[in-house]
């Protein structure tokens, strides 16, 4: 392959990095091969080092070459194989030392390891070599140039020689005879025209003049102006015809200059180079009539092979009437592959440089000899790489090895999560690469990377399973090209050291609670209940509670909420289940779920308020999915639940609406409700859910379920208390009641004392309060002796001299339900203790019982006691709840002071 030597040589030079050679003479040597000479690098003694080459003429000077002065003087330099650069010279080139039979080149090469060639390193190389003998005329058909040179005893041209057009040379003779003495000039022959130039116009076009004592030479660049592709026989030629005009004294010398050289001519087959090259072309042919082929020789860079190292090739060359041709097979001994980049891809092109010997007589020239040198390179093929795990499990090593390479690739860099680092860079982020060398030259390239490495993306796979997955891309250059390719690199290993994340779950009372313990598998994975993904801010707008300290979820639930499930209900409880997945926070795959299920109290649904409102809230079970809560209803069908949700309906009413059914016992008043639920057209409800409000005197009373077949759901009873009061007023319009501070009350004979009994709770306008029995005792205790009855029974004492008074209660601002309220009227000259005065220190205390004034099932009603206007009945009239009562300390003085 050839260089451009302006851009690869001189200015820029050439870097040769990583490549070795297969010969150890030495880094330069030289070969004579017939009239050329080369000259070959060792590219491992010139490694990583900037080149530039200069030829060094018979007084000492360095000419420094670049492509234009290679192709003009007869030089060329190339790149061989991977492990050599060649630098062939022509034995008529501009600055050889021609001396009998002896051609000798002498060149000047720097290296140097910047571009700018500073501190270069100066090699020079001198070889001689035998040329000749020289045919009458000889084409030589380089890389970069057509070389024609011919004997100075050629005859003059005949006449017709040039396709019979006659005025070719007598037209020339005018511009020749201009000329001075022992001047050049070249008349190129065209088909639209003649053009002629001085040897210093040729030179400065670029053409390549030279003559010896017995040789005339014209070397023409491929670039040429004056270049005519011409064909034959399908092929393609680059030709110049021409005449050289040479004045010397009174003669004028004319030399038929012509050359050409195959474009084209190589097809591929099976697997097999197919080279063409026609015999006997024009102009190389003109003027003459009768040829015959002397010698038709071929081989590899070169070289010359014999018929027998052909065949060990495979190689066939054949010779017919009009053509010769050389069939190749693809990868055959002699060529080489070398590393190709098309579109980004890697891939591979072989490459042969053979070489062609023609020799021909005819009856013009005699002999004539045509060497045709031909880099031929195959079209581009798509190689794919091997890219192999050998990942170390045990020591948690992943190990990649990518390849096979040609010598001519090199790694330099590679991209980790979108950012470019070079080889020497990468070990800083974990990636340690290096270079495997095999024996026939070519090479691979290992990646070592720990599994850790944050890069390597680590995936949960099943059970204890993980997958890492190394993802890098390698960045290659081809030298020396400088073509890049980029080879991704995308390797998984599994292993088995995956931790889940595990849970603990626990219940407070209200809440529902998860602590999860992550495992080394989840960083990525995002808590849900059900398909809601749980946040710290979804968690606080349901007033839920989401921690995350990077070891461990905490999630807090309250019992009633629309994300807990309702499964069933027993006398132990309403059992609740919290059910938390945790997700690919990518894919959105379910990874592990956990639950925690719970049994709370039944009185966590219910609340009995002091002032008779009873708030409850209905679930929603998991077996009955069709439930609307927003259709669920009391027994009353008119009340319907003021707040609602997916999966709870809460009722706030008061104990004497809706439809509530009350009981009584001797401590408590018990208040009943169903929460309902009817499907459309059914007056048979698919859910009943049974609550209580119990309200005690005293002592709280634990009601169990009652043992039913089948029985509906019910929950533990809510509980409230029967407040009674008992308080000392100061006059008998009962608006200024005593207080506490006021205690105690000073009062003196014959003064009245107004009391007043009152059901402070619950509001229940179905309930009336009765006095059972009222007393006064000189302690706080009420059941401290001697004791004074001021009512028995609900009736005035008949042993005392002046009755106890009672006044009726209306309905006022204060008064919201007068039949809560008993009031009464105490002398205070009635209490003597014996035949003497009581002085000194009472409290008064008051039973009542609390009954309904609704029709109750037992079908008593409600116990009126020696109420004014009011019949008297017997104590026992039913189970009602009793409470008492005390007033603040009352001082009896027997006169005013």
């Amino acid at each position: 392959m050839e260089l451009s030597l302006v851009q690869r040589l001189l200015l820029i030079g050439i870097l040769i990095s990583e490549i070795r050679t297969q010969d150890g003479s030495g880094p330069m040597n030289s070969e004579c091969l017939g009239n050329l000479l080369r000259i070959t690098l060792s590219a491992e003694y010139f490694e990583d080092k900037y080149l530039s080459f200069s030829v060094v003429d018979q007084t000492g000077i360095a000419w420094e070459l670049d492509e234009a002065m290679a192709s003009q003087c007869g030089y060329t330099v190339t790149y061989r194989n991977w492990s050599n650069i060649e630098f062939r010279a022509s034995a008529l080139s501009c600055h050889s030392r021609l001396e009998k039979d002896m051609f000798t080149v002498t060149i000047q090469i720097k290296a140097s390891h910047t571009p700018d060639m500073k501190n270069a390193e100066t090699h020079l190389q001198s070889a001689s070599c035998h040329y000749g003998p020289w045919s009458p005329r000889e084409l030589v058909c380089e890389s970069n140039y057509m070389e024609v040179s011919v004997t100075r005893e050629v005859p003059q041209t005949v006449k017709d020689f040039i396709q019979d057009e006659h005025e070719d040379w007598t037209l020339a003779f005018p511009e020749a005879k201009t000329g001075e003495a022992s001047i050049w000039q070249i008349v190129f022959h065209q088909p639209e025209e003649k053009k002629a130039l001085l040897v210093s116009d040729a030179w400065s076009a670029g053409y390549g003049l030279n003559t010896t004592d017995t040789r005339v030479l014209l070397r023409i660049p491929y670039t040429a102006v004056q270049i005519q592709l011409v064909e034959a026989q399908g092929i393609t030629f680059s030709a110049v015809r021409s005449s050289t005009f040479y004045k010397q004294q009174w003669m004028i010398l004319v030399v038929d200059t012509a050359v050409a050289c195959p474009v084209d001519g190589v097809d591929y087959a099976n697997k097999t180079i197919i080279w063409t090259v026609p015999k006997y072309i024009q102009p190389l042919s003109a003027g003459a009539t009768r040829f015959k082929d002397v010698l038709v020789e071929a081989g590899v860079d070169l070289h010359k092979l014999s018929a027998k190292e052909m065949a060990s090739r495979k190689y066939v060359l054949s010779n017919d009437l009009n053509a010769i041709t050389m069939k190749i097979p693809i990868g055959a001994e002699g060529g080489y592959y070398k590393t190709s980049v098309s579109s980004g891809q890697h891939g591979a092109k072989y490459t042969i440089n053979l070489f062609l010997e023609h020799q021909w007589e005819d009856n013009k020239w005699g002999l004539t000899k045509h060497t045709i040198i031909k880099e031929i390179e195959t079209p581009f093929e798509q190689v794919e790489l091997a890219i192999t795990n050998n990942s170390n499990l045990s020591a948690r090593l992943m190990n990649v090895t990518v390849g096979t390479f040609l010598p001519d690739v090199e790694l330099v860099n590679l991209t980790i999560e979108g950012a470019t680092v070079a080889v020497a860079a990468a070990v800083q982020h974990g990636y340690l690469t290096y270079e495997i060398r095999y024996a026939n030259g070519n090479k691979a390239y290992v990646i070592q990377v720990p599994f850790d490495v944050p890069s390597v993306k680590k995936e949960y796979m099943r059970a204890d399973m993980r997958a890492y997955t190394l993802n890098v891309t390698l960045a290659f250059i081809t030298h020396p090209t400088s073509e890049t390719f980029t080879v991704p690199v995308i390797t998984v290993s599994t292993i088995k050291d995956a931790v889940l994340p595990s849970a603990t779950g626990f219940c407070d009372g209200r809440n529902l609670q998860l602590i999860i313990t992550r495992g080394n598998v989840d960083q990525n994975w995002l808590p849900f209940i059900s398909d809601w993904h749980l946040t710290p801010e979804a968690a606080q707008k349901y007033n839920y509670s989401l921690r995350d300290n990077g070891t461990h979820w905490a999630i807090s639930v309250p019992f009633l909420s629309s994300h807990v499930n309702y499964e069933d209900f027993h006398t132990s409880g309403i059992k609740a289940s919290l059910h938390l997945s945790l997700k690919d926070g990518i894919t959105l795959d379910n990874r592990r779920d956990f639950s925690i299920s719970c049994r709370f109290s039944s009185s966590e649904l219910i609340q009995c308020l002091p002032n008779g409102t009873v708030v409850v809230t209905a679930v929603k079970l998991v077996g009955i999915a069709d439930l609307d809560t927003s259709l669920l209803v009391l027994r009353d069908r008119q009340c319907k639940p003021s707040l609602v949700t997916e999966k709870t309906a809460t009722f706030k009413f008061n104990v004497n609406t809706c439809g509530t059914s009350t009981k009584f016992s001797s401590t408590t008043m018990t208040y009943e409700n169903d929460v309902l639920y009817f499907r459309p057209g059914n007056d048979t409800p698919v859910y009943q859910l049974k609550f209580v409000c119990l309200y005690t005197i005293k002592q709280t009373v634990d009601v169990r379920y009652e043992s039913k077949k089948n029985p509906p759901p019910s929950i533990k009873p809510g509980f409230g208390a029967l407040a009674l009061s008992l308080k000392l007023f100061k006059e008998k319009s009962y608006s200024d009641p005593y207080q506490e501070s006021e205690y105690p009350v000073v009062k003196y004979l014959r003064e009245a004392l107004y009391f007043e009994v009152e059901l402070l709770q619950p509001e229940d306008a179905r309930l009336e309060l009765n006095l059972d029995d009222c007393w006064a005792t000189n302690s706080q205790s009420q059941d401290s002796l001697p004791q004074w009855p001021i009512l028995i029974n609900g009736c005035e004492n008949s042993e005392d001299s002046y009755r106890t008074v009672f006044h009726e209660v209306n309905y006022s601002l204060r008064v919201k339900f007068p039949q809560h309220l008993k009031r009464f009227e105490v002398r205070m000259f009635t209490f003597v203790q014996g035949t003497s005065l009581l002085q000194e220190q009472l409290y008064f205390h008051c039973s009542a019982v609390i009954c309904s004034t609704m029709q109750q099932p037992s079908g008593f009603l409600c116990p009126r006691r020696c109420n004014p206007g009011k019949h008297r009945l017997d104590h026992s009239a039913g189970p009602y709840p009793h409470g008492q009562a005390s007033s603040g300390a009352v001082l009896v003085r027997k006169e005013n002071d």
